[in-house]
C-alpha cells in the first residue's frame, strides 16, 4: 500500500530522500562506468574542451557574421580545420625536415663509427684541463668506434636485433595511437563547437542548478582562467619563437625557421626555451662563431626573461585576478600532476581555490 503525503508526511519525506539518494548513487555509478569505458580518450576530450573554451569568444563573434549566421556546422568545420592546421602543420613540417635530414644523420653516424669524432678546437682554448680532456678524447672518441674502449660498454648495454625490432614496433604502435587520439580530439572539438551556445547554456544551467548562482559564476571564472592560460602560454610561446627565430637567422644557425618553431613549442612549457637557444648558442660557439653565440644567448635571455616575468603573468593573472604566485603554482603543479594538460587545469584549480577563499572570508 502506497503512503500518501497527507497521511504520513514524515514517512513520505523519508521515502523521497531515499529515492533521491538512490538516484544520485545510480547516476554516479553510471558516470564512473562511462568514464572507465572512455578512460583512454578522456585526455583527448579534456584537450578538446580546453581548445573549445579558448576559441569560444571567436566562435561567438563569428556566429553573428553573415557567412556563418545560423550555420553552426559550417562554423565548427572551419574552426576545427584551422585549429588542425595550426597543430598538425608544424608537426608535419618537423617530420618532413627529419626525413630530409635522415640521410645526412645516417652518414654522420657512419663517419663517426669509421673515423671517430675529432677533437674540437674549443678544447685547446680552455683555460684549464685542456691537455687532460684532449687526451681522454683522443683515446675514447677520436678513434673508430669498434676500437674505442667505449665499444664494450655500448655492446654490453646495446640492443640486439630482436630488441630493436621490438622497440621499433612499440614506437610504431605509439605513433598509431597518437594519430588516433589526435583524430578523436578533433572530432570531439568539432562536436563541442557544433553544439555552440546550446552547450554553454546547458553547462551554465547545470552549474546553477547544482551550486546556485555562485556555481555559474565559478564556471565562468574557470573558463576565463583556462582561456587566459592558453593565451599566456601559446601566444607568448609563439612570440618567443618568432623573435628567437629571427636571432637564429641573423646569427647563421642552420634551419633557423625549424629551430624557431621548436623554440616556440618549448617556450609554451615552463623553463624549456633556454634549453633550445642555449643549445644553438653552444653549437655556434663550438663552430667558432663566438660573437654570434653570445648574441643568441643574450637575446634569448632577454626575450625569455621579459616574456616569463612581465608579459605572461600580465596575460594570465590579469584576466583571472589571480596573484602571479598562484598562477605559477597552478602551472608548475598542474604540469607535475597531470602532464601537459595540467598547464591549463592547474590555474583553473587555483581559481576555484581563490573563489572558495573569498566566499569563506566574507
Amino acid at each position: 500500500m502506497n503512503t500518501r503525503p497527507a497521511d504520513n508526511p514524515e514517512a513520505y519525506s523519508t521515502a523521497l530522500t531515499g529515492r533521491r539518494w538512490a538516484s544520485a548513487a545510480l547516476y554516479a555509478a553510471l558516470l564512473l562506468v562511462a568514464l572507465w569505458t572512455a578512460r583512454e580518450f578522456v585526455p583527448a576530450i579534456a584537450w578538446a574542451a580546453v581548445i573549445a573554451i579558448s576559441v569560444w569568444p571567436m566562435l561567438q563573434w563569428l556566429e553573428q557574421r553573415r557567412p556563418f549566421r545560423n550555420r553552426p556546422v559550417l562554423l565548427a568545420l572551419v574552426l576545427t580545420s584551422l585549429i588542425s592546421i595550426v597543430f598538425v602543420g608544424p608537426l608535419l613540417m618537423l617530420a618532413a625536415q627529419g626525413i630530409a635530414e635522415a640521410d645526412s644523420a645516417r652518414q654522420w653516424v657512419v663517419g663517426i663509427m669509421r673515423t671517430g669524432i675529432p677533437v674540437p678546437d674549443l678544447i685547446g682554448h680552455l683555460p684549464f684541463g685542456a691537455v687532460q680532456i684532449a687526451s681522454w678524447w683522443q683515446h675514447n672518441l677520436a678513434i673508430p668506434l669498434s676500437s674505442s674502449p667505449l665499444a664494450s660498454l655500448i655492446a654490453a648495454h646495446g640492443m640486439h636485433g630482436a630488441q630493436a625490432i621490438s622497440v621499433t614496433g612499440a614506437l610504431g604502435a605509439r605513433a598509431a595511437h597518437a594519430v588516433i587520439t589526435l583524430g578523436f580530439l578533433l572530432m570531439a572539438l568539432f562536436a563541442m563547437l557544433t553544439a555552440g551556445p546550446k552547450l554553454g547554456a546547458q553547462l551554465t544551467a547545470a552549474s546553477r542548478r547544482a551550486f546556485g548562482g555562485e556555481g555559474a559564476s565559478l564556471l565562468q571564472r574557470m573558463a576565463r582562467s583556462a582561456r587566459s592560460t592558453v593565451v599566456g602560454l601559446v601566444v607568448v610561446g609563439i612570440g618567443e619563437g618568432v623573435l628567437l627565430g629571427i636571432a637564429y637567422f641573423f646569427a647563421g644557425v642552420p634551419h633557423a625557421t625549424l629551430l624557431g618553431m621548436i623554440t616556440a613549442f618549448a617556450a609554451m612549457l615552463p623553463l624549456c626555451a633556454p634549453i633550445v637557444f642555449l643549445g644553438a648558442a653552444a653549437w655556434l660557439f663550438v663552430n667558432g662563431s663566438t660573437t654570434a653565440a653570445i648574441c643568441v644567448a643574450v637575446t634569448g635571455v632577454v626575450v625569455v626573461f621579459a616574456a616569463e616575468h612581465f608579459v605572461r603573468p600580465a596575460l594570465i593573472s590579469g584576466s583571472t585576478r589571480l596573484h602571479f604566485l598562484l598562477v605559477l603554482i597552478g602551472i608548475l603543479g598542474g604540469a607535475e600532476t597531470f602532464g601537459l594538460l595540467g598547464l591549463f587545469i592547474g590555474p583553473a584549480l587555483m581559481t576555484i581555490l581563490m573563489v572558495l577563499w573569498e566566499t569563506w572570508v566574507r
